[in-house]
């Protein structure tokens, strides 16, 4: 299926809202039916049918389509969040006296979820390193149930190699789930390389407008029926019509989007790279990333999203750095049309919480949509106080 088709036309049946272009946003809880059977025949596969909003609501399923497709998958599921869909994808697959491994320093609500929220109801976990699949082998145990993988990390920028983690957890009878946020649907395609469930957020470049929290989770039929008829109805955690169609409507332009992030945040990227005033870059399509011949062969771009560790003793020279920057916005997230740094120095000195393990010297950049020399301007202007 054509991308330009996907992001177009796929899933919208126009013939059945008067020729609209853009999908009516059916912002319903309930719906009625005419008869008795049609009733009942509705509780037969929730999934397919239109009982209850909570449940399947036409407007989502047009997003759930577009989605499945980008990521050709067999069908997905939307939620109102991505920490939502990565819980639903994980909790699904595990019970009491299990076991997950998972890769070191995942998204830190992932962390919470492994380490903290699982453990009380007796679920068992191992961080690796996932750049390592030794290390991955080494951690499987008889009770081991799910192999969780963030390929890339999206701080440092670590890999894991999804073709031979896919074959490793088919051959121990593990499900697999990626949350791949990182390079989008159109950039890796976790699904196609053997995982069994994909999770992205929509709050980044699906969306891409900074202006709706959601979440999705990708797999086969069977595996999304599973969680359908599970945690996503027990747990509710869905996504409202109105967002969804302001999903639709990011999807529009996602491939324009995610093509002037990757170039200018490449570029970007080694001007950086050269700086005096820069330690060092990270920036999986940069040769000078370890994993570069890895990232090079499963995924096709990058994106907006890098980050560098900055040339400098000091870290109140790394909060005049800060202070000194115009025209990125100082903010958590990324994947929408503003470009922003994420300062790693605001984690130091926050009364009633320890400092973050990560140097106080990296600050991870998202470059957005607008000019790339602009936005060099800016750093450069800002280096001047290191």
């Amino acid at each position: 299926m054509h991308l330009s088709h996907i992001l177009n036309h796929h899933g919208e049946e126009r013939d059945k809202y008067f020729g609209a272009v853009a999908p009516p946003i059916i912002q319903t809880s309930n719906f009625a039916f005419k008869d008795l059977s049609s009733f009942r025949q509705a509780f037969v596969d929730e999934l397919q049918s239109h009982l209850y909003t909570r449940g399947n609501n036409p407007t989502v399923k047009i997003l759930r389509q577009k989605i499945a497709a980008l990521e050709g998958a067999e069908d997905s599921l939307v939620f109102s969040s991505g920490s939502g869909a990565i819980a639903n994808a994980v909790i699904a697959n595990l019970q009491a006296g299990d076991h997950i491994i998972c890769v070191q320093s995942p998204y830190s609500w992932t962390y919470n979820l492994v380490s903290n929220f699982l453990a009380r109801f007796g679920v068992e976990h191992s961080f690796v390193d996932g750049t390592n699949l030794d290390s991955i082998k080494a951690s499987i145990k008889e009770n081991t149930r799910v192999l969780y993988l963030e390929s890339p990390n999206s701080i440092t920028f670590e890999l894991q190699d999804l073709e031979a983690c896919a074959k490793l957890a088919k051959e121990h009878n593990l499900i697999s789930i990626i949350d791949a946020t990182y390079a989008s649907p159109l950039y890796q395609k976790p699904y196609q390389l053997g995982i069994d469930l994909s999770v992205h957020t929509c709050s980044k470049y699906l969306n891409g407008h900074s202006d709706v929290v959601a979440g999705v989770l990708s797999g086969s039929k069977a595996m999304i029926k599973k969680i359908f008829e599970s945690e996503f109805m027990t747990l509710g955690g869905i996504i409202s019509p109105n967002d969804a169609a302001m999903v639709i409507r990011g999807l529009r332009t996602l491939e324009l989007r995610l093509e002037r992030c990757s170039q200018s945040a490449l570029k970007i990227a080694s001007w950086l790279e050269k700086h005096p005033k820069v330690e060092k870059v990270v920036h999986p399509h940069l040769p000078s990333h370890p994993q570069y011949d890895l990232a090079k062969k499963q995924m096709q771009k990058c994106g907006g999203l890098f980050s560098i560790y900055l040339k400098t003793d000091s870290i109140k020279k790394v909060e005049a750095f800060h202070r000194k920057i115009k025209r990125f916005l100082l903010a958590v997230s990324w994947g929408g049309h503003e470009s922003l740094l994420l300062p790693f120095c605001a984690f130091y000195g926050i009364p009633g919480r320890p400092d973050t393990t990560i140097p106080w010297n990296l600050v991870r950049i998202y470059i957005g949509l607008e000019d790339p020399d602009w936005l060099i301007e800016d750093l450069e202007q800002a280096m001047e106080v290191l």
